[in-house]
């Protein structure tokens, strides 16, 4: 998995990019495949912004988190990209198994 971290008009601290770091490591858990994430941090007083792109095979997944500080909006972006990846994740299984009465409710 490769992230790119990088600031809109702040200095982007190694303890900033190593927080991003693991938080973000556990989005690979849904894939085999390496991600590549590519997260900004910006201040937009008073709250702290976090954004993401992570290109997943052939598809682009954005997500954006503000909080009080720096580590709480990075928290909530890992939490949305979490999610985002999780339901991408299940669509594609949906589609490659194709509709079935046993998965619409009916008994056969």
């Amino acid at each position: 998995m490769r992230i790119e971290t990088y600031g809109q008009q702040i200095d982007v601290t190694p303890a900033l990019r190593d927080y991003v770091e693991t938080r973000l490591a556990r989005l690979q858990r849904h894939y085999d495949r390496p991600l590549d994430v590519r997260a900004q941090l910006s201040v937009e007083k008073p709250d702290h912004c976090a954004k993401a792109t992570v290109s997943v095979a052939g598809r682009t997944l954005h997500a954006d988190a503000v909080g009080k500080d720096m580590y709480a909006a990075i928290d909530l972006l890992a939490d949305k990209l979490d999610r985002l990846l999780k339901d991408h994740h299940k669509k594609q299984i949906d589609r490659h198994r194709g509709e079935s009465a046993l998965r619409n409710g009916g008994l056969g």
